[in-house]
Formats: structure tokens, sequence, C-alpha cells
């Protein structure tokens, strides 16, 4: 369907400038902010500079997130417009998340952060977020979309997502967290910290885990064991020093043990029993750590001039051992073949279920065993000054960046017998994939931003030279001794422009938009372009008698849209990626905030609505190996879109307590590229969901804390990768304590 959005953006600018008379321009106290230096690992900070963005944004405040508790990023994020995500685990161990259309496969078509630091486990080499940082332990989240975008990549179509970590305090404060329910799910949060003349501190632990709500036929444990600590200090001059500096260490370390699987169910199956598990998937566990350490130093060189550089080492290990393949009448097939096509592989299908004995080898069980490093310094330069009717910013920002991705991999054989399986044969390490993938970057912008009374430009231009590259030892050199080493190496170099504008009619009324180029580096095959678009959007913000809110129109034109081969979407998991020509995307996203107890002294009701409206289209036909998009015609919808969500929560808060109620219309998506009307059978279709949470504050220090997760119990699809239909959340109940010092 093509969506005509020059109408639409002409009602914007009319929207806009109707909000108020021109001559009623009331005074905004904080206008000032504009010529406050930020914090190093923040892009806005706060929500007020999220809203004077001259791009689309969202800044999800420490308050925001309180409110649920969510120890799940895709429940923190659906309630951003513009977001779209599929779930996988039901609990956001490993979320796959869309800016905008852009694919949402583990997420690697974004630039994840954390404290302003890529964060994804290559971000340029093998950018799959097979680690997300615990959104528990965060304080805020930041969104960044449309045109001021180009200082943060490598991935500039949809948008960036910083999660900023607990800060370190101004005094001492500590505080407690714990929570148990259902699943035999629990969460365990501690923190404390100070800062006192030149040194503060901060340690933080979290612990979060459950026994899973799925079951298998042995009765094993379908949860999760996951692990955080978290150490910051800092060393910064006296108040009286000539230049302010200070020094921010930070160390994280975090390990997981999930018995996660790959496989899912058939449709048939899954409407007899949605949380059942097959017996094949009894051996499945990913078991992983990640260690990031950082240096920051800043110095003010004035108020006006600040200097930040920050040094980094992330380093992720994981194993993924999980069932890959089934051998019947001597041939081999993919578990994502076989949960497709159940009645051609009905004979698979009941080694899969354990319902008949296997031959030794029937189940092959790959050890994805792979090392992680990512490492690199980055220094921004910010400089501001004012003229009689102007204010300037000047941001410069450099970084150097290695990545590099170690697979070394194997398989290993089982039978099945009276549904336990049994190991009848163990890989060699490596001989399954032996390779290495690695990137060298460096990455440079400017964003100059001009403000002239009522009008805000920043223009930017970011550039990125990239060299990747690919050593593979073959799968019979487990020793890396290089007789059959095979290299490739791929070259980028590009510049990425953006223009972004604001202007605010009144302190009530405006009106930003932009242009700029959007930017995904392919992969290490020899001669592969980047993923490339031109990105526009148009929007509103507006406070109308209380009604405060946010209308954009975006539209991304893709040149040259790239996919990735990989095992969580029915792939081989060779990421290797190909190319998919031309795509549009277009949508709309709203957001609307009321008070509807404004007037009220004692009692806050605030309600938020937000809706997210996303058009896709192929504009040539392909056919690809990968199930997520198969074979494509021209006119075809993007798999794993939803055209239609929205969200709505209220609240109503007290001094003693508060009571939240929020709602997720997750609309249907198809599971591969297509224009026929989405069912059971091809996609996955729409649901409805409640969440509720309350809080009864005792004293001052002490609160009790209640949350229900699907309130309304309802049995949901979530996705049909990577291999077979599986299940939401169900129904679960949790109450927990918080103590605060």
């Amino acid at each position: 369907m093509k969506l005509n959005l020059i109408p639409f953006f002409l009602l914007i600018i009319g929207v806009a400038t109707a909000q108020n008379d021109p001559q009623e321009v009331k005074t905004d106290s904080i206008q000032q902010l504009d010529e406050v230096l930020l914090k190093a690992n923040v892009i806005f900070g706060n929500k007020y500079q999220a809203k004077n963005r001259t791009g689309s944004s969202y800044y999800i405040s420490p308050k925001e997130l309180a409110k649920f508790n969510y120890t799940d990023i895709n429940r923190v994020l659906k309630t951003v417009p513009g977001v779209n995500i599929f779930e996988e685990d039901g609990f956001g161990l490993r979320p796959n998340i869309s800016l905008r259309g852009t694919s949402p496969e583990r997420s690697a078509k974004i630039s994840i952060m954390e404290d302003g630091v890529l964060i994804a486990p290559a971000p340029y080499s093998a950018p799959a977020a097979y680690y997300f940082p615990s959104v528990a332990r965060m304080e805020a989240v930041e969104i960044l979309k449309g045109s001021s975008q180009v200082q943060y990549g490598p991935f500039t179509t949809g948008g960036a997502i910083n999660l900023v970590s607990s800060q370190i305090p101004d005094a001492f404060t500590g505080r407690l967290k714990a929570s148990t329910g259902s699943f035999n799910t629990s969460q365990l949060h501690a923190k404390i910290g100070d800062h006192k003349d030149i040194f503060g501190y901060s340690v933080e632990y979290l612990n979060f885990s459950s026994d899973g709500f799925k079951n298998l036929p042995d009765g094993s444990n379908t949860g999760f064991d996951k692990n955080d600590v978290v150490a910051k200090f800092r060393i910064n001059s006296k108040a009286d020093a000539a230049f302010q500096q200070a020094l921010d260490i930070k160390f994280q370390y975090s390990d997981e043990v999930s018995n996660e699987t790959y496989l899912g169910l058939t449709q048939e199956d899954f409407n007899r029993n949605p949380f059942d598990r097959y017996a094949s998937s009894q051996e499945d566990v990913m078991t992983n750590d990640h260690i990031q350490i950082m240096m920051t130093h800043q110095m003010d060189v004035s108020n006006r001039m600040r200097i930040t550089t920050t040094g980094y080492y992330n380093g992720f290990s994981r194993n993924w051992y999980k069932l890959n393949d089934v051998v019947a009448n001597g041939t081999k097939v993919g578990i994502a073949d076989i949960l497709e096509r159940p009645s051609e592989f009905s004979d698979y299908l009941t080694i899969v279920n354990g319902s008949v004995n296997s031959d030794a080898d029937a189940l092959i069980v790959k050890a994805n065993n792979r090392d992680y490093t990512s490492k690199g310094v980055q220094t921004k330069f910010d400089f501001h000054w004012s003229g009689e009717t102007t204010f300037h910013d000047l941001e410069i920002g450099l970084r150097y960046h290695y990545d590099e991705e170690d697979r070394f991999q194997w398989k290993d054989g089982y039978s099945i017998v009276n549904s336990d399986m049994i190991l009848t044969s163990e890989g060699v390490p490596g001989s399954d994939a032996n390779r290495i993938s690695s990137a060298n970057a460096f990455a440079a912008f400017a964003m100059y931003k001009l403000k002239y009374k009522k009008l805000t430009v920043t223009p930017g231009l970011r550039y990125e030279n990239i060299v990747l590259r690919r050593d593979d030892f073959g799968t019979n050199d487990s020793g890396r001794t290089g007789n059959a080493l095979s290299s490739r190496e791929n070259k980028v170099d590009i510049f990425i422009p953006g223009m972004g504008f604001n202007y605010k009619f009144n302190s009530d009324a405006s009106v930003f938009g932009g242009v700029h180029k959007g930017f995904s580096p392919p992969s290490n095959q020899e001669g592969q372009k980047a993923e490339e678009s031109i990105n526009y959007e148009l929007g509103t913000r507006f406070n109308f008698k209380g009604i405060r809110g946010e209308v954009v129109a975006f539209y991304n034109d893709y040149s040259n849209l790239l996919g990735s081969d990989l095992a969580a979407t029915g792939g081989t998991g060779s990421l290797e990626q190909f190319n998919a020509g031309e795509v549009s995307v277009r949508g709309v996203e709203l957001l609307l905030n009321y008070d509807l107890l404004q007037k009220n002294s004692k009692f806050t009701l605030p309600l938020t609505f937000g809706y997210t409206f996303t058009d896709t289209e192929f504009q040539n036909s392909f056919g690809s190996d990968d199930s997520l998009w198969g074979e494509v015609t021209e006119g075809d919808e993007l798999p794993y879109i939803a055209k239609h969500q929205f969200n709505a929560s209220i609240s109503l808060e007290h001094q003693a307590f508060e009571l939240n109620l929020n709602g997720r219309f997750n609309g249907a998506f198809r599971t591969s590229a297509g224009t026929e009307t989405i069912t059971d059978a091809n996609g996955v279709t729409s649901n409805f969901i409640l969440d509720f949470s309350g809080k009864y504050h005792l004293t001052k220090y002490f609160s009790l804390t209640g949350q229900v997760i699907n309130l309304l119990d309802e049995t949901y699809a979530v996705s049909r990768v990577p291999a077979g239909i599986r299940p939401g959340h169900p129904f679960g109940a949790y109450a927990g304590l918080e103590l605060r010092f």
C-alpha cells in the first residue's frame, strides 16, 4: 500500500502553528539548559534536552523505569513509538529490536550503547546482539531517531539506543530491591555509593533468575540464572581548580546460564499446549560471560568547552549448545525446515518430540562456541558560544575501534531413547567452524548547532573508514597452524551527512524535521556494498490545554537493503549478508500525555498513549535462503514489522502509593515477505497484553512492591524463528520490597 505523506506533513505544520496565539508566549524558565555541557555517557541526559532535539528522540527517565520494575527490555521499549520488537524467550534475554523498520533480527541494524560506548559483542564485524545489558540495573534509556543522529554510528538508518547505567551519587546512598513470584522467578538488586570532595564510588549487584514457564517431558529447568556486578570510581579536581577534571573508571562483569533453545513448536502442537518443549531440546543451554572496562577522562577547559576521552574494552564469551539438525533415513534436515513443514518431515518430527527411539547420532547438537572482543578509544570536543541573538554549539568526535568474532565450533551426536537424550559421538572442537572475523574502524563526526531566535539548525557529517576481514583456518585445522588458511577482506570508506531543524513557535508548539543518510556496514565478503538509504522526517511537539504530545511522519528510502544469514532467523548462521535492493519504509509516530487530575493537589492520574504505523514495501524481486525473508516479489512487505501497534498506560499516584496499568497492542506481522492476509499459517497474529504494578510506601525508606505480567493471562505467539512457533510470557505475579537509605 502506498502512503502519501505530503498532506500529513502539511497537517503537522498546521497543528503546530495553530496551538496558541503567537502573542501568548510563555516564559520558559529552563531555556538556558541549551548551554549546559552534557555528561560524556549520555545522548540527552534529561527529558528537556530530548524534547528540544532537532530529530525524533525519547528519554525514559529513572521514574518511568521504576514504575513497572521491568527486567525485560522488550517491555520497556514497547512504550516508545517507532520501536518494533519481536520477542523470543519471554524474558528479554536476547531482544530483536527495530527502529523505524530496520531489520529486527538480533538488533543488528541499530547502534546499541551502554554509557555512550558500543555494547554489541562485535559491533562492526558481527553485530548480532547475543549479549544485551540488563535493563534492571539501568538508570535511564535514551532512544534517538531521525536526522540528528550522525554523532552515533556505525548504524545510522533507524537510530541509536543508549542505556545509561546507575550513576555515582552525589552523597551517601544505597538501595536494596528484592522480589519473587511465578515460575520461581526472583530478582535481587543492591547498590551503594558515595561522593566526597574529590572521590566518588558506587558498587552494584544484580541477580535475575527463573525456572522458566516452558515444560520439558523430563521436568528439567527451562529458565536461567544471570548475575551482574558493576563498580565505578571517580577522581575529580577540587571545586576551585583552574581546570575542572574528572577520571571515571567503570568495571562490569556478568555471567548467564540459560536453558534456552532454538527449537519451538509446530502450529498443531502450539495449539495443543503452547508451553511445551520437545524432548530433543533437553540438552540445549546458553552459557556466557561479559566483561567491560571503561576509563573516561573529562576536562572542562572553561564553562564553554569540554574535552572527553574514553578508552573501553568489552569481552564476551558464549557457547550456545543447541539442537541443530536431525538425521533420519540417512538424510540430515535442519530443525527450522522440520517445524515449518511437519507433514513432509513426519519421521524427523517423531524423533524431535521423542515419541520414537532413534539411531545413534540422529540428533546433531551444535556447540556454537564464540569469543568476542570490542575495544577502542573515542574522544569528543564540545564548544559553545553565544552572540547577541544567536547560540552556537560545535561538537567534534573521533573514534578508533577494533572488534572480532572468533568462532571455534563443533557438533555432537545424540540418540533419543524413551525421551532421554544419550551422547553417542563427540565432535572435535573447530570441526564445524574455525575462523576469525574482524574489523578495524576509524570514525569521525562534526555536528554544528545554530540557534537563532526561534530556529535551531543542526547540520552534521559523519565519516566511517572500515576494513573488514575474515581468516578461515578450515574445519580440519583445530590447532590453527594455518596450512589451510583462507582470507578475504572488504573495505568501506563513506561520508554520512545529515541536517535537522527545530522551529519553536512558542513554549507550547514547535516543528522539527530533517534529512540524513542511512548506513549499515557490509560483511567481509569482497566487494559487497554497504546498506544505504536516504531518510526523511517531519514532526511537531505541542502542549494544547494540558495535552502534551508529539506527531512524526518518517520515510526511509533504501537504495540497498542488506539481509543477514542468521541461525536466529532460521538461516544457516554463516552471517553472510545478501543484497535485497530497493525498499521503502514509511510511517507515523504519535505520543500523547495528559494528567486527568492536574488540578488535584494530592493525586495525579497521568495517561500516556503511543501509536506507530509502519508501512514497508520491497521495490524489487529476489530469492534468499534466509527463512526470515524467503522468496521476495516486488511489492511485498517486510517480515517481522507490525503495521500497527500502540501502548497505553495510566497511573494513580499519591505520596503514599502508586498504581500503574499498562496495555500494549502488538499488531499482526508476517513471518516471510508477502502481501497476503496475515494468518496463523504465514505470520503472527495480533495480541493485547496488560501489565500491572503497584507500590506502597510504608516509610520514606521502605516500600512494598507488586507486579503482574500478562494480567489477563493471554496465550499468544511472539515469533516463528529461530525454528518453530514460540509463546509469550503467560500470567505471572510477583511481590517484593524496596529499601532505601
